[in-house]
């Protein structure tokens, strides 16, 4: 059978494949502890849930406009304005199927063929498979774990060439949790606008930083970066909505157009009901974050200050997100042979770093309760003491 040559080179993702192996084990009736997962733990707070169901009795079920409704886009520019400092309208807005279908939206009316996007390293999974779909070419920047894995402004300038159309910038990041400050932004952002190339930035974990880490959106910092900005966010992590499948982007208004065009041709409206219920979310307060948010905050102190105690292990504390990055590489092992040997020896399952491009990492994700961490890291620190 003969395929196209754009999806050829395109990898399955490690996260899911772990994360499958893991359930498949529990379902078997193994006592799996998962540290896979990429969603909070929490439900879907009730006030969200109640205007889903008002909306399916109401009769609210058929198609919207393809770039989301007018509620919702209105409920957007007003979450922009309130908590980012930046004014779009209605024309900038496009409603979709989830944050990752947004970026790959983007990568699609940006990218011509060979054009390079700029991505730190360690990344998201799918940043590089969407380049690659577009039929970009990734161009990766390794952020330093003592620089608590951000990419400086020397090594983007140095990385800008040519053909570069993009830089992503994730923050909080996944799988770091590494925030980028304002300062640091401001630099990026001077970069950027000197060259004239794009920013995507991905702002889905906003909300969730911890201690006194700041979120700053680039398209902020002044009139120059905002044109040339794309700013990326989604109900998934900040409201516990992963299944909703709701993100949304904002762009200078040209390129919104095209990307408009693209999923009127694709996938056209996301779900009536999901969009109904995101009006409800955003409109609605961050107190069910807040909640969230002071249970992930003892979680992540617990697991950084455990694995930090284990000899061969360490991380750097997150600031944001629900993640945290773990060094293995005083245990002679490559991430994916440590996550299948971990999950087949001691039933635990964590994210080899090598699908975030770092063989010497795992990810461990903290989204789950704290008896479940506990033990997890009981087992993982009897194991590395076996192995060692």
């Amino acid at each position: 059978m003969k395929l196209a040559h754009r999806v050829q080179s395109l990898t399955s993702s490690p996260t899911l494949a772990i994360t499958s192996k893991a359930k498949q084990l529990k379902k078997d009736g193994v006592d799996v502890v998962s540290f896979g997962a990429g969603e909070p733990d929490f439900d879907t707070p009730e006030h969200i849930k109640e205007a889903a169901v008002k909306a399916i009795s109401e009769g609210f079920t058929k198609y919207t406009p393809s770039t989301g409704t007018p509620q919702l886009k209105a409920a957007i520019v007003e979450k922009f304005r309130k908590d980012n400092n930046l004014h779009y309208d209605s024309s900038q807005i496009v409603v979709s199927n989830g944050a990752k279908h947004s970026l790959y939206s983007i990568l699609q009316i940006i990218c011509d063929k060979d054009d390079e996007i700029i991505i730190p390293m360690p990344y998201w999974v799918s940043y590089p498979q969407m380049v690659k779909v577009a039929q970009g070419k990734p161009v990766f920047i390794q952020g330093e774990e003592k620089n608590k894995f951000k990419i400086t402004p020397e090594q983007l300038e140095k990385a800008i060439k040519k053909k570069t159309k993009a830089v992503i910038i994730n923050s909080p990041s996944n799988p770091t949790g590494c925030v980028y400050t304002k300062e640091e932004l401001k630099q990026i952002a001077k970069i950027a606008t000197d060259y004239g190339i794009y920013v995507i930035s991905d702002e889905i974990y906003e909300k969730l930083i911890y201690d006194k880490a700041e979120h700053v959106s680039i398209a902020s910092l002044d009139e120059k970066m905002y044109p040339l900005t794309f700013t990326v966010n989604g109900l998934s992590k900040a409201y516990s909505m992963t299944g909703w499948r709701i993100g949304y982007l904002a762009g200078p208004k040209e390129a919104v157009s095209k990307i408009s065009n693209l999923q009127d041709h694709s996938t056209s409206c996301p779900n009536s009901i999901a969009q109904a219920a995101a009006v409800a979310a955003l409109s609605g307060g961050d107190d069910c974050i807040n909640i969230m948010k002071k249970e992930f905050v003892k979680r992540r102190d617990y697991i950084v200050d455990r694995i930090n105690a284990i000899e061969g292990l360490s991380v750097v504390k997150p600031e944001g997100a629900f993640y945290v990055f773990c060094n293995i590489s005083k245990t002679g092992l490559d991430s994916l042979e440590f996550a299948q040997r971990l999950l087949d020896e001691a039933q635990v399952a964590v994210i080899p770093g090598i699908g975030f491009g770092q063989s010497e990492y795992i990810r461990l994700s903290f989204a789950t309760s704290t008896e479940q961490i506990e033990k997890g890291l009981d087992r993982i620190s009897e194991w590395v003491k076996n192995l060692n």
